[in-house]
């Protein structure tokens, strides 16, 4: 009988078995969110990268007033509008988020964190999917902020000028957005280039060199050679996605988001492969 009522007593007493861990897409990605904001360097980059944008495309819209109406003003700015003068600083804005990315997956192999993410997350392909949806969102929201600042600020200083444009404009809401959408993608390409490279120095360069290098030392080739190869550069089809107008040399915005998603892609599915076949 006492056998009994301890072993009732004993049942009585014992926790509640938890529930099986299930790694599911939304914990991954809530997962990689929660790191993503605890980083020090995602604040001061993502700031760095909205101060460019916004600071540069006040600079131009600034230095085109000040030169507007003077024998200074050249004949290339003076073809400038409010949308190509505010969206200057997106050059430099494509910088801090591209390098926010290569940040947010190769910093995790320099520190070793990478082996507790992939030992939590076993199948791997997720959590490179939920950082490059998590960058590619965050770096589309402050992008598209930030032109948009950087144009209706940039606009009030113009007006008045031939350059002057509003909202109301055919093309300039679809630049504005256009933009916003390169700097996402870029964001998410800096992301792919440190999960394949696993190294913030390597991926930062060959980040620069692609969106900069590359294409300077394409304009050193023959004529002929540019025309061919030039608009299928990752920064010549992105640029695409936000000019206003466009000639025979570039590419329509809609051909400039095919290619520049293809190039997206394709960075994405090399970090894929290496992630699937290689140790952390």
């Amino acid at each position: 009988m006492s056998t009994l009522t301890a072993a009732a007593g004993a049942s009585r007493t014992a926790p509640p078995a938890r529930p099986a861990y299930r790694v599911t897409v939304r914990r991954v990605l809530a997962s990689e969110w929660a790191k993503f904001w605890t980083l020090r360097s995602t604040w001061i980059t993502l700031g760095l990268g909205l101060l460019f944008l916004v600071a540069f495309g006040l600079i131009a819209a600034t230095r085109y007033r000040t030169m507007y109406g003077t024998p200074r003003m050249n004949r290339d700015f003076a073809r400038a509008t409010a949308v190509s003068l505010s969206l200057f600083g997106t050059n430099f804005a494509q910088l801090a988020l591209g390098v926010l990315g290569v940040l947010a997956t190769a910093g995790e192999y320099s520190t070793g964190m990478i082996r507790s993410t992939l030992a939590a997350v076993p199948r791997r392909l997720p959590v490179l999917w939920s950082k490059a949806a998590v960058l590619g969102l965050v770096a589309l929201v402050v992008g598209t902020l930030g032109a948009f600042v950087a144009f209706l600020a940039g606009s009030g200083i113009v007006a008045g000028t031939p350059a002057a444009l509003d909202l109301s404009h055919a093309g300039v809401v679809r630049s504005l957005l256009g933009a916003g959408l390169y700097l996402g993608l870029v964001g998410v390409i800096g992301t792919a280039l440190g999960a394949l490279l696993r190294s913030v120095a390597g991926g930062i360069s060959v980040l620069v060199a692609g969106l900069m290098l590359v294409p300077g030392l394409v304009s050193l080739l023959p004529t002929s050679w540019q025309d061919d190869i030039s608009p299928y550069l990752p920064s010549h089809a992105g640029a695409s996605l936000f000019a206003l107008t466009r000639d025979a040399t570039t590419l329509s915005p809609g051909a400039g988001l095919l290619v520049f998603l293809g190039w997206t892609a394709l960075l994405l599915a090399a970090a894929a492969h290496r992630l699937v076949r290689s140790d952390a």
